[in-house]
């Protein structure tokens, strides 16, 4: 259930039923706990992104209040300044309010570049290298779980064509505290130009570095975590909706990208969510991980 300030107004057009969301005026009257989930929010127009990641949030038992960080690095050209300056901290700000249970980072339209080459990369690596200290679990989504391997030691690799579409991944790890609740076999949307090749995880796996938690012939190992739990690295996007991967397909299509080929089992005439109850298991178990420090 989600713990939002009186401030903050929901799109009407999130879907987010209003008995899933409190404001933080009642969850202070509650004497449950309310997990305070940094969001490093680095996807364009931030705003219109923060509805995919608050539904699954929204779904989960345990009370959750998303607190949205900028960096200091960053402009948000793309975004709106006023939501951005009444609703994000810095990482400092954040900090030095009230801890952080845990963090999450998103993808970002900076894959086709290398991490050092990504103007705000230096800030983000000193929030990571914290978080790692600091917080029990830090999830990376696309971009963001490629940012995280990079620090665990694993180079991205770029596809000569877009790995886009829905595939069917295999769980690999039964027992693991997160992936423990997958189904054996589950649907998951992905959406992006670079990965890590399976020998080079299996490497890192078989070094100790790396749990590999599911797999597809596809797209490959896209859900592993570091050995110490710490980071938690998803390579696709459960937090999309159908829409969403219209909206990609149609941006792709309009731009004439010959790298980009229509997406796999998705139709966009007809689109359809088939990986949301994957997305929900994924936030509900990983915010329980986090309860359970």
């Amino acid at each position: 259930m989600l713990v939002l300030p009186q401030s903050y107004v929901l799109d009407p057009e999130s879907s987010i039923r209003p008995e899933r969301v409190l404001r933080e005026l009642e969850a202070e009257e509650s004497s449950e706990r309310v997990l305070r989930v940094g969001v490093l929010n680095v996807m364009p127009k931030a705003e219109s992104y923060e509805p995919y990641l608050l539904r699954p949030l929204a779904q989960a038992e345990r009370l959750v209040a998303p607190v949205w960080l900028r960096l200091e690095s960053h402009g948000y050209a793309s975004s709106d300044a006023a939501h951005i300056q009444k609703h994000y901290r810095t990482f400092a700000q954040a900090i030095g309010e009230q801890k952080l249970d845990g963090l999450i980072l998103t993808g970002a339209p900076v894959e086709e570049l290398s991490f050092e080459a990504v103007h705000y990369w230096q800030e983000l690596t000193r929030i990571l290298a914290f978080a790692k200290r600091n917080f029990r679990s830090t999830l990376g989504l696309c971009w963001g779980g490629l940012a995280l391997a990079h620090l665990v030691g694993l180079d991205k690799v770029l596809f000569p064509k877009k790995l886009f579409g829905v595939f069917q991944n295999r769980n690999l790890n039964a027992v693991h505290p997160i992936t423990g609740e997958f189904d054996d076999v589950f649907s998951c949307a992905h959406s992006r130009h670079s990965g890590i090749t399976d020998r080079a995880l299996e490497d890192a796996s078989d070094r100790g570095l790396v749990r590999l938690l599911s797999h597809a012939p596809e797209t490959g190992y896209s859900i592993f975590d570091s050995a110490d739990g710490r980071f938690l690295m998803h390579l696709g996007h459960p937090e999309y909706e159908a829409n969403r991967l219209l909206l990609e397909w149609q941006r792709d299509s309009a731009l004439g990208r010959s790298d980009v080929e229509p997406p796999t089992n998705f139709d966009p005439e007809k689109p359809r969510n088939v990986w949301r109850s994957h997305r929900n298991t994924l936030f509900s178990e990983w915010l329980r991980y986090l309860a359970d420090s």
